[in-house]
């Protein structure tokens, strides 16, 4: 099976929470590892960039101004199945549906305040990496 990278977004719920850490150890324990971190404050303009593929949904600006409602950690995560393996441990996007052990689960606050983003395919992984990370960035 062949490593790949997927785009990881730990929400201002949980980072407001302190649970980054939490977050981490549940991402690491599953195989993955981070080789790009930070912790940013995203602009609207990056957060309607980021969501833009929700910009005629009725819930955009909501999410857009949760996003940019306090800091975030962006990270990229690498590891075999990767955005598999991530999309599993996160958990379905409404928490009461997540499966146990999830981070969803553990720490989602509602289907907004949903604690994690994880990439979908790996083209929205390449893209979601590239707005946020220059290749120097990222240390595997």
């Amino acid at each position: 099976m062949a490593i790949e990278r997927t785009f990881s977004i730990i929400k201002p719920d949980a980072t407001a929470r302190n649970l980054t850490g939490a977050i981490n150890a549940l991402i690491e324990k599953a195989g993955l590892r981070i080789v790009a971190q930070k912790r940013i404050r995203m602009t609207r303009e990056q957060a309607e960039t980021f969501y833009a593929v929700h910009k005629r949904r009725p819930f955009f600006e909501e999410l857009v101004d949760f996003m940019i409602s306090g800091p975030v950690v962006v990270q990229v995560l690498e590891g075999e199945n990767a955005i598999l393996k991530h999309r599993e441990i996160i958990g379905a996007t409404d928490p009461s549906k997540a499966a146990d052990g999830t981070i969803r689960k553990l720490y989602a606050k509602s289907v907004c305040e949903n604690s994690v983003h994880g990439s979908d395919t790996t083209e929205t992984a390449v893209v979601e990496i590239a707005q946020f990370f220059s290749s120097n960035e990222i240390v595997g």
